[in-house]
């Protein structure tokens, strides 16, 4: 549910107002009784939650990547000295 903001024609009195969609908007400030217009806000801030989308919508995944190159195996076998 948004928050709206008021503000009194009368006595400039401004508030919030935590309300559906679907609801009337106010019409009485809440100090004086006199009517009330709706201002246009900035809204709410965009809030990430979570690793986020990058890590897992977009990062590579160890499975995607290409293959490693093998290393190359030594010979390890032993020429036979000549003494």
């Amino acid at each position: 549910m948004p928050t709206y903001e008021y503000r009194c024609k009368m006595c400039g009195h401004q508030f919030e107002a935590f309300q559906r969609i679907s609801d009337e908007p106010l019409k009485k400030c809440p100090k004086c009784g006199k009517p009330v217009e709706r201002m246009i806000s900035s809204g709410m801030g965009i809030i990430f939650k979570g690793s986020g989308f990058y890590s897992t919508d977009y990062k590579k995944s160890k499975a995607n990547e290409a293959p490693a190159k093998k290393p190359v195996a030594k010979d390890t076998t032993k020429e036979p000295s000549k003494t």
